[in-house]
C-alpha cells in the first residue's frame, strides 16, 4: 500500500481528499502545514501533495528544504492561473503540479503515474531491474535502481528526473516529442502552456556535469521536442 502524506491547511478539503485516496487504497497521513509535514516526513512516505498557500511554511519553502534530504515524488497543488507557482515549484523540483479546483479522477490518474513511473512501487522495481543499463559518455543510468552516476559519481535526480533522462537515452541523437515525453514521463497528454516537461528537461540541464567533449547534453527542436545529443 502506498504511503501518500497531504500537506493543506484547508481542513474541509483535506477530510475529502483523505476519505477519496483511501477508498482507492491509499494509506494517507495528514500534516495542516509545511512544518508540521516536515516534522512527519520520512522515507516511509512514497508521494506528497502539496499546497503553495500555508501558514508558517508555504509549499514553495517546503519543497525547497524537503529536496536537501529526501526524492521522494511531490505534487503541486497550486491555485488556478498562478504560473509563477508553477514553475518556481517544478524548478525547486516538483514532480507535476494540478491547480485548484481539480477533478478526482484526474488526481488519482495523475498519482498513479507518477507512482508507477518514479519507481517507488515494488512491481515497477521487478519490472525496471529487467531494462538494461544505459551509458552515454561517462554517464550511467540504472534503471533497476533507479541510480544515475557521471564518472562514477552518484547524482542526485528526482523519480520524474530520472525518468526523463532514461527515456531520452533510450532514443539517443532521436528527438523526442513534448507530447509523448509528457505521457510516458508524466502520464498526462500536454496541454497548452505546460511547461512541465522543459522545467525538467531545465533541471536536468542544470544537474549534470559539462561533458568531457562540450557538448550539450540536450537539445531543443522548438515545435518538434528534445533530444539527447550522442557522442561524436
Amino acid at each position: 500500500m502506498n504511503k501518500i502524506l497531504l500537506v493543506d491547511d484547508d481542513r474541509e478539503l483535506t477530510s475529502l481528499l483523505k476519505e477519496l485516496l483511501e477508498m482507492e487504497g491509499f494509506d494517507v497521513t495528514v500534516a495542516g502545514d509545511g512544518e508540521q509535514a516536515l516534522s512527519v516526513m520520512d522515507s516511509s512516505i512514497d508521494l506528497l501533495l502539496l499546497d503553495v498557500m500555508m501558514p508558517k511554511k508555504n509549499g514553495l519553502d517546503t519543497l525547497k528544504e524537503l529536496r536537501q534530504q529526501h526524492q521522494t515524488p511531490v505534487i503541486m497543488l497550486t491555485a488556478r492561473g498562478s504560473e509563477l507557482d508553477r514553475v518556481l515549484g517544478l524548478e525547486l523540483g516538483a514532480d507535476d503540479y494540478l491547480p485548484k479546483p481539480f477533478n478526482d479522477r484526474e488526481l488519482i490518474a495523475r498519482i498513479r503515474a507518477i507512482l508507477r513511473r518514479s519507481n517507488w512501487s515494488e512491481q515497477q522495481q521487478v519490472q525496471e531491474s529487467n531494462s538494461p543499463t544505459l551509458k552515454v559518455d561517462e554517464l550511467r543510468l540504472n534503471p533497476g535502481r533507479q541510480e544515475a552516476s557521471f564518472d562514477n559519481e552518484s547524482l542526485e535526480l528526482t523519480g520524474t528526473e530520472f525518468t526523463l533522462l532514461y527515456l531520452l537515452a533510450q532514443h539517443l541523437g532521436q528527438v523526442v516529442s513534448r507530447e509523448h515525453l509528457s505521457q510516458e514521463v508524466l502520464g498526462k497528454r500536454l496541454t497548452p502552456f505546460d511547461r512541465a516537461i522543459d522545467m525538467h528537461i531545465s533541471n536536468l540541464r542544470r544537474k549534470l556535469p559539462e561533458r568531457r567533449d562540450g557538448h550539450p547534453w540536450f537539445k531543443t527542436l522548438r515545435g518538434r521536442g528534445y533530444l539527447m545529443v550522442s557522442a561524436t
